[in-house]
């Protein structure tokens, strides 16, 4: 019986995210469990396209990539896939009805990376951020809301201002892996050689301007959803301000992070501010 497979690939789905982010999977234990299980099936389809462009350096990653995005198109289409993370990803797919353009989006974004190296416009920098992050919030929010309507074109510029937040906190964190490792940067106009503490702090505030946007939406989210978004964004905001205080010599030099009994304060103090309708 497919029921058997269907369950085998939502569980390689957890599996992933799991071993993969154990800050997301902690947020994610916090979302309702009607909904827990789909967003366990976005991480694991956006986190596979990822690991082929950031990680697989001694194979063809072009070769992966176009088998990948065809599998994810057959998947999508036939609503069925051997691979169980396609497999889940599509039943989430056609169960919220996400539209083809916010995954073609990302595929998009993420095909860049095999390639691109640097950012230099604004306007190139925007693109990556939307195909990258942005259209992950969305597909998120298609979960959170349950298919009502309303209430996504209501709280779609939150959660595209939020998935950018996380984004550039992340390659804010990421700096040195970027750079070294992978030859990127993506932040444009800065000189990743002669980061100082103002072009540091430029970008901090840019990433504080989306998380109050993405904290407005995360206010009007459903209950089902808001505890654990609203423990994501706590820890992505503490996360930015350790990178705030960190001199920008030391943030090109080492991979800032919270530590696990920093995590585990931050829940608590989540749950409290929820359970007191603080939030």
């Amino acid at each position: 019986m497919k029921t058997i497979f269907d369950k085998v690939s939502y569980s390689c789905s957890k599996i992933v995210t799991e071993s993969y982010s154990t800050s997301f999977a902690l947020a994610t234990k916090m979302l309702d469990s009607s909904i827990r299980g789909d967003i366990y099936n976005i991480y694991g389809f956006v986190r596979f396209a990822d690991e082929i462009v950031d990680t697989f350096h001694d194979y063809e990653k072009h070769a992966l990539f176009d088998n990948f995005e065809n599998s994810l198109k057959d998947a999508l289409e036939s609503k069925i896939s051997l691979n169980p993370i396609l497999n889940s990803f599509q039943h989430t797919y056609h169960k919220y009805k996400i539209p083809y353009h916010l995954v073609a989006s990302f595929m998009k974004s993420m095909r860049m990376d095999l390639t691109k190296s640097a950012y230099l416009s604004d306007e190139e920098y925007r693109a990556y951020i939307y195909g990258s992050a942005d259209v992950v919030g969305l597909m998120c929010l298609r979960v959170f809301v349950k298919g009502d309507e309303q209430k996504y074109e209501q709280l779609k510029d939150s959660a595209m201002a939020l998935g950018s937040a996380f984004q550039k906190v992340n390659f804010l964190r990421d700096l040195k892996e970027d750079f070294e490792d992978l030859n990127r940067t993506y932040f444009p106009n800065t000189d990743l050689n002669e980061l100082d503490e103002a072009s540091k702090n430029q970008i901090v505030q840019d990433i504080k301007v989306d998380f109050r946007k993405g904290y407005e939406g995360i206010l009007q989210l459903p209950q089902e959803a808001k505890f654990g978004v609203y423990t994501a964004y706590k820890y992505y905001f503490k996360l930015l301000t350790k990178l705030q205080k960190t001199p920008s010599l030391e943030i090109k030099n080492t991979r800032i992070r919270v530590p696990n009994y920093q995590k585990i304060g931050l829940l608590a103090k989540s749950y409290v501010n929820y359970k007191l309708h603080l939030v």
